[in-house]
């Protein structure tokens, strides 16, 4: 089987659910096409995120476009370095382009900001911090630009998405430190079952994605055991993550019913239950 072909329609779920993060812009097809396909399987929502300027214009576009189509806007924590320091070979020069870059992050969130006004809007994210591929360097500007993408979700009242790599702890003092949106998610979690306690004991929802259902993810499923059914959610972040048995090949909304699937099984729930569940939580969550 080609690694590049596309997996087949699972069973269709019995029970509607959403899709909490997918990129749309990034998958093979127009819109429409993906559109189809996911509600073939009873996917019939999804939330298009944006990671840069560009793609945030298109998410919310798209979402003015499709009624079963909400958007998120941000910049990628791994777009701050690279706006104020030009490129990501320059995140460790602090030369000249500094004074420059900070006014380019300035005006970068401010067209954030004016996107987050939309009402078809729905989320602000994905923000938060990534230390996978940024040096230290690169922290400051992503903390710079996460906090303000904090106030940009709480001013216009939407759901906060949150990229957590390897920054667990930093991500959690700077939304104690600025005071959380009362709607904060944590997409593609990726915590332990600690800190699966901490987001539940603060009101955040955390939605799972295909790695979830991966061998090598035992710390994943016990976060999902233990994270408390009403704030969880399910998501593709496609085309990235395809869930096993379909790991290396591309994704696409349509393969959240193989997610929730393993989802159940982990947390011990029939399947409707956990998809009803999860309906009325990405419902919550993103205020639609």
């Amino acid at each position: 089987m080609s690694r590049t072909e596309a997996p087949p329609l699972p069973e269709p779920l019995r029970v509607p659910v959403a899709d909490s993060h997918t990129h749309l812009d990034m998958q093979d097809g127009t819109v429409e096409e993906g559109l189809a396909r996911a509600a073939a399987v009873n996917v019939t929502t999804v939330v298009q995120v944006g990671c840069d300027v560009k793609g945030s214009r298109w998410a919310a576009k798209t979402a003015a476009a499709h009624p079963n189509v909400h958007a998120a806007v941000a910049l990628h924590p791994n777009e701050a370095p690279r706006i104020v320091h030009g490129d990501p070979e320059g995140w460790s020069r602090q030369g000249a382009r500094e004074a420059g870059g900070s006014a380019a992050l300035h005006d970068a969130l401010a067209e954030i900001d004016a996107l987050a006004a939309l009402d078809h809007v729905r989320g602000v994210g994905e923000t938060g911090l990534d230390y996978f591929r940024t040096g230290p360097e690169g922290m400051a500007a992503q903390e710079e630009s996460f906090r303000a993408h904090i106030e940009i979700a709480k001013r216009h009242g939407k759901a906060l998405v949150i990229h957590d790599r390897e920054a667990h702890a930093d991500v959690l003092r700077v939304l104690a430190e600025a005071g959380a949106p009362e709607r904060t998610v944590f997409h593609c979690y990726s915590g332990d079952a600690e800190m699966a306690r901490v987001c539940a004991r603060a009101g955040y929802f955390m939605s799972f994605a295909g790695n979830v259902t991966f061998k090598n993810a035992q710390p994943l499923r016990d976060a999902l055991a233990v994270a408390p059914v009403e704030l969880v959610l399910v998501e593709t972040d496609a085309p990235f993550l395809t869930p096993a048995p379909f790991r290396g090949r591309p994704n696409a909304p349509y393969l959240i019913p193989v997610t929730l699937r393993a989802m159940a099984a982990v947390k011990g729930l029939e399947e409707d239950v956990l998809a009803a569940a999860i309906a009325d939580n990405t419902a919550r969550a993103f205020d639609y």
